[in-house]
């Protein structure tokens, strides 16, 4: 939850703040935590008691919904200026095609939750860089976003864009650009072979809708994840039991793919 007031992010969750902890311990400025947790915090409060920050042991749990918003919290609350998240640069670009690396994109994916299940995932599989479109829905770290995360938040690269195509266009010939579409005639086990050695850029879309026209127009290759197809019925395909996996499940298995291109 945003305390818009101070400009203040709440992280929560014990993963989400020992990660926060290691990486950017000096960032929090305020810290609390229900009894029980306590152990898991000595070094933290020691830290913030040597900058003369506050931390609190609260009486409940209830306490810690207020501050963040969540009955998920664990038992642990972190207060952190809102992060802001930066605007992508030429030179960013320029870097990722120098050192060849792969690039997750996101067209109108929304969701707090699979934000964060997204950048889980692209951690745990080394691919760091993740670009969003710069608009109220989507260009915002939240509360629900930092805990799903569990604790990628602290390493992975987020940078805003207002215009996916105008991106798309700008990487034509430098980076493959990959769609992902329940319709495409390519398959995920293809990814080695669309790449072939160049940086790839991966655009996930929309649950609903998928990725928008004018980003299929800019894309060199699209591919789909093969679902489990059943039988028959009088000669027709019945086709798969689910058309699509929830965005954040097909991010996954396509963040595998693309974390095997680099060895």
């Amino acid at each position: 939850m945003k305390n818009k007031q101070n400009k203040e992010l709440a992280v929560c969750g014990i993963e989400a703040v020992k990660a926060l902890e290691r990486a950017h311990g000096d960032a929090i400025t305020r810290l609390y935590f229900t009894e029980d947790r306590a152990p898991h915090f000595g070094g933290l409060c020691k830290r913030l008691a040597s900058q003369k920050k506050p931390y609190n042991c609260v009486k409940s749990g209830e306490e810690l919904e207020k501050l963040c918003g969540s009955v998920h919290h664990q038992g642990v609350v972190a207060m952190i200026p809102q992060p802001e998240i930066p605007r992508l640069s030429s030179d960013i670009v320029d870097r990722w095609i120098k050192n060849r690396e792969h690039v997750l994109l996101l067209d109108r994916v929304g969701n707090a939750n699979n934000l964060g299940a997204i950048v889980r995932s692209a951690v745990f599989f080394g691919i760091f860089n993740i670009v969003i479109p710069l608009d109220e829905a989507q260009s915002s770290i939240t509360t629900s976003s930092y805990r799903v995360a569990q604790g990628g938040m602290e390493y992975v690269s987020l940078y805003t864009i207002s215009s996916i195509p105008n991106l798309m266009k700008d990487l034509q010939g430098r980076m493959v650009r990959v769609g992902t579409h329940v319709r495409a005639r390519k398959t995920l086990d293809q990814l080695p072979k669309m790449a072939d050695g160049k940086p790839l850029l991966l655009v996930l879309g929309n649950e609903e809708h998928g990725i928008s026209q004018d980003v299929t127009d800019n894309c060199d290759e699209l591919v789909r994840i093969p679902g489990k197809v059943f039988g028959k019925v009088k000669g027709d395909d019945m086709g798969t039991a689910v058309e699509s996996l929830n965005v954040a499940q097909a991010a996954t298995l396509f963040l595998y793919e693309m974390s095997k291109l680099n060895n």
